[in-house]
């Protein structure tokens, strides 16, 4: 029945291994929790409502991934949307929140009609081998390079923009995380990344990094989601403006979904001969109604998290993980003080070493074809500087199809990748009017 249901075969899986991957992959990520009701409260959303929103946002869209693709990912409102949707449309365009939230809705059924006539299907299959290579070894170093910033490893400098952050107890816990993570992979003890976060987030509280507050319970009752349930603003987006904005909303989810599951799926072997990643379609689906269903709770765009490499590299192969997963963002609801005690820097050593595992995938990328070897540094090195998986990928296709052309290889640019280089560039160009 679970293979049948979630892919969970029990001759190569183990159901102990997917309930440890689940419930890492949940801790790596349960920071989204109280991230994106502080981002979107600056949007003037209720944080409360926002909170539940979030959790019940991803409960029901990795739960829908769970048994539509029988995959180990996870999905959540996007980091770096949320930013966009609360700075950038809000505070910045001076749209209502109402009027954003509303923009999301449009942008999940548009996803859920691209999906259903396969066009994101074919986008995937557009990007070349090479490329897709590239974007798991990117995708390893951006979630370790988040590890180090959320930690304070990494800080901001306006000399250099980035520097080595002084040594305070956030960042000496979350290199303490770090080796002691690594040791207990290189023992092979299963959960290893699971147990680092757990001993970080005790040692935190013991030291101080983390405060109980007086009459602490683990549990309370969940927040009403009444101040931002179907608060649309549909008015606000009989406009040109907003038409470009729902475009780049489209682009950024496409993008951030294609580029996790691809190189998540890379890491934990589940792509077939040619490349493609399993079940890709049913993914996309869960995604697409995830955002939909999202935005009428109340927040912005849901797409797949990078965090689920945390749980693969712990054992993940099926859709049980993800059940798991679902399941905790379910009680996150009921739990809520207790979840939010793990700190930012208990979960570094998490993702430093997930890093270190997807930045494998550099040994299959072709260096001696300088067509294929350029295209391939820019997607990488573009996802950690511009800070999104999905701008790595777009500039990464880009500069694929140009060199390709410039090189007389033009018959080796699928019309596909021709369409999307051309969108890509028309997408920056109206970025750069606005």
């Amino acid at each position: 029945m679970l293979k049948k249901l979630l892919g969970f075969d029990a001759s190569k899986m183990n159901l102990k291994t997917e309930f440890i991957a689940g419930l890492t992959t949940f801790l790596t990520m349960s920071y989204i929790l109280a991230v994106n009701p502080d981002i979107l409260s600056e949007a003037g959303m209720d944080k409360g409502s926002v909170f539940t929103a979030t959790a019940l946002s991803s409960a029901i869209a990795t739960i829908l991934l769970a048994f539509m693709a029988k995959l180990p990912f996870a999905q959540a409102p996007s980091m770096g949307i949320n930013a966009f949707f609360a700075f950038t449309l809000v505070q910045a365009m001076g749209y209502t929140w109402q009027a954003a939230l509303a923009a999301v809705f449009v942008e999940g059924i548009v996803f859920i009609l691209l999906t259903v006539f396969n066009v994101r299907e074919k986008i995937v299959d557009s990007i070349p081998l090479n490329l897709r290579y590239s974007i798991s070894v990117g995708i390893g170093m951006f979630i370790a390079f988040i590890g180090l910033k959320n930690s304070g490893i990494i800080v901001a400098n306006p000399a250099t923009f980035v520097a080595l952050g002084p040594f305070t107890k956030v960042s000496l816990l979350a290199i303490f995380g770090i080796i002691i993570s690594a040791a207990m992979m290189w023992k092979r003890i299963k959960g290893a990344l699971f147990y680092g976060i757990m001993i970080c987030t005790v040692i935190g509280v013991i030291i101080g990094i983390t405060d109980l507050p007086a009459g602490f319970s683990p549990v309370s009752m969940p927040q009403s989601i009444a101040p931002t349930f179907l608060k649309f603003d549909f008015k606000a987006l009989l406009n040109m403006d907003m038409l470009i904005i729902i475009l780049v909303l489209v682009f950024m989810d496409i993008f951030n979904t294609i580029g996790t599951l691809v190189g998540a799926a890379a890491q934990g072997g589940m792509m077939d001969k040619n490349g493609n990643v399993l079940h890709m379609k049913q993914a996309l689906m869960a995604d697409a109604i995830g955002t939909t269903v999202g935005a009428a709770f109340g927040t912005s765009t849901v797409t797949t998290y990078v965090e689920s490499t945390a749980g693969i590299a712990e054992g993940g192969r099926s859709g049980v993980t993800a059940l798991v997963t679902g399941i905790f963002f379910l009680l996150a609801l009921f739990f809520s003080p207790l979840f939010l005690l793990v700190p930012g820097a208990a979960t570094t050593g998490a993702l430093v070493i997930v890093g270190v595992l997807m930045i494998q995938a550099v040994k299959d990328i072709n260096f001696r074809d300088m067509s294929e070897a350029l295209p391939a540094f820019i997607t990488i090195l573009g996802m950690v500087l511009t800070y999104s998986i999905a701008e790595g990928i777009a500039l990464g296709l880009i500069s694929y199809t140009f060199i390709k052309v410039f090189t007389g290889q033009y018959r080796k640019v699928s019309i596909a990748l021709y369409i999307l280089t051309a969108l890509f560039i028309l997408r920056y160009v109206s970025d750069s009017l606005f």
